[in-house]
């Protein structure tokens, strides 16, 4: 039996003949066709969220003020709203410009701060104190919880003449007052952050060896540190809003007591500029908390919007 041998380099000729006639019957293009053929014209593909982000983020959120703005002067000009009842813009910023020329306004600025800033230091110690205590010990919850609910619900404007005769008229009422209405956001926020912690992290925790403090303190508190800030944020805007009754009674200094006076003579105009002084001020603290915020919370990825 005998077994013929192709010569050497034919079985190559014979497998490439193979290819180009398959490429040839499936419709493909070989040798000169191949360069003949016209490239593909492709277009990369575009998400919508980036073609949405050509129009700049500051000038979509500066759009909605700036048209009220200008609403507000058209009425204004033409009549429709009286300077009894709400002075023009232009008058406002002449008025906020004689305001700050004169000093009244940054002496009052001062002032209204440094209540809010103390109210709320002793706000967050307080709030943030009892919130440890009742959502890390079970006994804790027993004792505080209940009479912290209770209290929350009353209204902490009603509690103003109890203030007024246990403090008297001088800053003390509204310190407390300004404490009161920053102590129970905080403390529902970090409670609920508390006890929001995921049992099993407590449990990979205990795994790996961590004391009751170690648990306390690379565990539970990371884990409700969202829940403080958001507390803070709430608590930052109670804040100038107990300010704002705080400086009405009996005050003799300060953003509301501007208000008091301008209410007395009519001066819409001056409650504008004061109103939108309150607006700023809780404006750019909110952008601390929001600053804070980012920095503490680096390690948790969240939704940004599209």
């Amino acid at each position: 039996m005998s077994i013929s041998h192709a010569p050497p380099g034919s079985h190559k000729a014979d497998i490439s003949d193979i290819s180009a006639s398959n490429l040839t019957k499936a419709g493909g293009t070989t040798g000169a066709d191949a360069d003949e053929r016209a490239p593909l014209d492709l277009q990369p593909l575009v998400p919508s969220s980036s073609r949405r982000a050509r129009v700049p983020r500051w000038l979509r959120r500066t759009t909605g003020p700036l048209v009220l703005l200008a609403l507000w002067q058209l009425l204004s000009s033409t009549g429709v709203l009286t300077p009894d009842v709400l002075a023009s813009p232009g008058r406002i910023a002449q008025v906020g410009r004689d305001l700050i020329a004169d000093g009244s306004l940054p002496s009052a600025m001062g002032t209204s701060l440094q209540r809010v800033a103390i109210g709320l230091l002793l706000g967050t110690v307080v709030g943030t104190g009892l919130a440890l205590v009742s959502g890390l010990f079970r006994i804790g919850e027993d004792l505080v919880d209940a009479p912290v609910q209770m209290l929350r619900t009353v209204p902490f404007v009603g509690l103003i003449p109890l203030f007024i005769i246990w403090f008297g008229i001088g800053e003390a009422p509204k310190v407390a007052i300004i404490t009161l209405g920053v102590t129970f956001p905080l403390y529902l926020n970090v409670y609920a952050g508390i006890r929001g912690v995921d049992s099993q992290l407590i449990e990979a925790g205990e795994s790996l060896g961590l004391s009751r403090w170690g648990l306390v303190r690379h565990v539970v508190l990371p884990g409700a540190l969202p829940g403080a800030m958001t507390g803070l944020r709430y608590s930052l805007g109670i804040s100038w809003l107990a300010l704002v009754f705080a400086e009405q009674v009996n005050a003799d200094s300060g953003i509301g007591f501007l208000m008091v006076q301008a209410r007395d003579f009519l001066r819409t105009d001056v409650i504008v500029v004061c109103l939108i002084v309150y607006a700023f001020l809780g404006l750019l603290a909110d952008f601390v908390v929001r600053t804070l915020e980012r920095l503490l919370l680096q390690w948790r990825p969240t939704f940004t919007g599209r």
